[in-house]
């Protein structure tokens, strides 16, 4: 038994503070800290290109960013913008259809966003889609840091 627990002291020591902190105290940290959060936003009615937007978008996210994922500092969310509480985003980000968002959060506010208009021009190219949106979250999150 004494064993086991110097061995769970010291992986938690090991570990940094992660395994000390609660997942509401890790959240609370996030939250005063910086972080990006990555909108898809939608209507009610979907067409397939749509679907196909949110999907190469979510792909390109989970792909290429699971450490930020996993940390909180990137979210990703899917949204409709009809549903009830939601029609601000249609305004907040001056919305004229189905569109990708970034958002960066500093200290609880965002400071900045990005609409990231040209995954309609890109959706017949997966590959070059995926690359806009590597691209952009990177930067974005580059300023997170």
């Amino acid at each position: 038994m004494k064993k086991l627990f110097l061995v769970l002291l010291a992986v938690a020591v090991l570990s940094g503070s992660s395994i000390i902190l609660s997942p509401l105290a890790q959240a609370k940290e996030i939250t005063q800290g910086a972080h990006v959060v990555a909108y898809y936003l939608h209507g009610t009615f979907r067409c397939p290109t749509c679907y196909k937007l949110e999907q190469y978008s979510k792909e390109a996210i989970e792909t290429n960013f699971k450490d930020a994922l996993a940390s909180g500092k990137l979210e990703f969310k899917v949204i409709n913008v009809e549903d009830k509480g939601n029609e601000h985003y249609t305004k907040d980000y001056q919305l004229y259809t189905k569109s990708l968002i970034l958002s960066l959060i500093k200290d609880g506010k965002e400071t900045k966003w990005i609409n990231f208009d040209k995954i309609w021009e890109y959706v017949g190219n997966k590959e070059r889609f995926i690359d806009y949106v590597k691209s952009g979250v990177a930067d974005l999150l580059k300023e997170a840091q």
